[in-house]
């Protein structure tokens, strides 16, 4: 991924719902002017979320879901009705097509109940109005309208609606708050077997690109060259970031005046996590012989002999607490539903989750009472740098 490419989780995710037929998978290629997603008169065709980055004019970078219908029958029809009902949880925006011949649904209304429970931007889109305007319920007009993705009719009207729907940004920024322009920060970057080859991983690139929005300047070194790059560093860095997993070579290699935190960290202050998180560091004390944790990452990949969350993170937490503590894994959208089986969730920073998906699997762990916590945050806390890899925040 190029520096100036928006990411994935960066990107306003526009869900596209509704029955089959309905006409989900031509309004996402009139909305982008391309043959996108497959179109038939076979109830079905879409059997599972399809996912397209793409720039949709005016609302700016955005993924378009297409989704399989909420009516699909049969076993493996719930099983698909159920994948688009998950998509939920990480939509930005939701579009709801309706056949305006058909008129709404019990499955339409289960949606739309379930999307305002959840607080998501939606508009109600009454399709196939090809010859002219459908009458649209009085109640729902303020979030409706009239398209025909055939013929194009309401097409930009829709666009233009869109972008009004778009969420408002946070505010806030992975590193550049916490400097001033000429600020030095050194960025430490191990590449061992599990570093991707040839490029540097995603959290690595955002703050690169933060920093330099920032007006700040940054040195990149691996940990096996951080005392030599500090040494030639004409003045002291503001700030010292690190992979989480080298984070006691590096606190080691780092002089006491100097802020030091993690990449992991920085992400879980990005995506709006950091202080839930900090709150759940004590139950790592609590946890008793035989308890499983899950380690949860929002990406898959290929694992190395090394990898940080299958093998490192397990090691270290046994030992820390002493126990045979039970680890159970999960990655990408595989996030189980049900967390009452463990006693901790371990999260990974989440770069390539959006922020909506990331608090909602925060948000399900507090009201399963299940304490939430980050990669960085138990490394640093195991090894006892909690309090510096943290001051940052505070400085």
């Amino acid at each position: 991924m190029s520096l100036n490419a928006t990411p994935s989780a960066n990107r306003t995710r526009i869900g596209i719902f509704g029955r089959r037929n309905a006409g989900k998978s031509s309004l996402i290629n009139a909305l982008t002017g391309q043959d996108l997603a497959v179109v038939s008169d076979v109830k079905g065709t879409t059997t599972d979320p399809v996912k397209k980055a793409m720039e949709l004019l005016p609302l700016g970078p955005v993924v378009l879901v297409d989704t399989p219908g909420l009516d699909d029958e049969g076993d493996l029809g719930e099983k698909r009705a159920q994948k688009a009902r998950q998509e939920l949880r990480r939509t930005d925006i939701a579009l709801l097509v309706v056949d305006a011949e058909e008129g709404l649904k019990k499955e339409d209304e289960e949606l739309l109940s379930r999307l305002r429970d959840l607080g998501i931007p939606h508009l109600l889109v009454f399709n196939k109005c090809d010859a002219g305007d459908c009458p649209l319920p009085e109640a729902l007009r303020e979030r409706a309208l009239c398209v025909s993705a055939r013929t194009g009719r309401g097409i930009e009207a829709l666009k233009e609606r869109l972008a009004h729907l778009s969420p408002e940004e946070s505010g806030r920024r992975l590193i550049g708050d916490l400097l001033q322009p000429g600020d030095l920060v050194v960025l430490v970057v191990p590449i061992d077997k599990a570093a991707p080859k040839g490029r540097l991983i995603l959290p690595q690139q955002q703050t690169i690109r933060d920093i330099l929005e920032a007006g700040a300047l940054t040195l990149v070194t691996r940990e096996t060259e951080l005392k030599q790059a500090l040494a030639a560093a004409k003045e002291k860095p503001r700030l010292v970031v690190t992979d989480s997993q080298v984070f006691a070579s590096v606190a080691k290699d780092t002089p006491e005046d100097v802020l030091l935190t993690s990449f992991s960290i920085l992400m879980a202050r990005y995506k709006g996590y950091l202080e839930a998180a900090l709150r759940s560091i004590p139950a790592v004390e609590s946890l008793r012989e035989g308890d499983t944790v899950l380690i949860a990452e929002g990406c898959t990949h290929h694992r190395q002999c090394e990898d940080i969350g299958t093998v490192k993170i397990p090691k270290w937490l046994r030992a820390h607490c002493g126990k045979d503590i039970r680890i159970k894994t999960c990655s990408g959208a595989d996030f189980p539903e049900d967390l009452t089986p463990y006693k901790l969730v371990i999260h990974c920073g989440g770069c390539m989750l959006n922020e909506r998906e990331v608090l909602y699997r925060l948000r399900e762990a507090e009201r399963q009472n299940v304490p939430f916590i980050n990669y960085g945050l138990l490394i640093a806390y195991m090894q006892g740098i909690l309090e510096r890899a943290t001051r940052v925040f505070r400085a």
